[in-house]
C-alpha cells in the first residue's frame, strides 16, 4: 500500500519575517524554516509524536522538519517558506518565474 500523501502549504510568517533582520542564518530563523504544522489526528494516523523530526519527499526531493501540532485542516501540512521547502519544490513555474509554493503532495514519515 503506498503511503498517505498531505498537502504541503508554503508561506510567510510574521515571526519569520521579524527574524529576516537578525539574519537568515540564525539559529532563530532557522528554526522557524525547519518546522512544519500538521493536524492533531493526522499525526495519531501517522504514528509521529509532536516534537519529533520527520522525513518528507515529493516528487521532486526530500528534507528533514521538526513535526509540531498545528491548526490546520486534516491532510493539510504548513511550514513557513525557506530553504528546506525548495529542496521540495519543482523547476516549473507555469510561466509565473516562481516555483508553485502551494498544494505539493508530500509523504512524511518519522526519522
Amino acid at each position: 500500500m503506498a503511503a498517505k500523501r498531505y498537502l504541503m502549504n508554503a508561506g510567510r510568517t510574521t515571526k519569520q519575517g521579524q527574524q529576516i533582520n537578525i539574519g537568515k542564518d540564525s539559529p532563530e530563523y532557522l528554526a522557524i524554516v525547519t518546522t512544519i504544522f500538521m493536524n492533531v489526528d493526522d499525526l495519531k494516523e501517522a504514528g509521529i509524536t509532536a516534537g519529533t523530526d520527520v522525513r518528507v519527499r515529493s516528487d521532486n526531493g526530500e528534507a528533514v522538519f521538526h513535526c509540531k501540532e498545528g491548526k490546520v485542516p486534516p491532510g493539510i501540512i504548513f511550514v513557513a517558506y525557506g530553504p528546506p521547502t525548495c529542496k521540495l519544490m519543482g523547476q516549473t513555474t507555469d510561466g509565473t518565474g516562481m516555483p508553485t509554493s502551494k498544494g505539493w503532495e508530500v509523504e512524511v514519515e518519522p526519522v
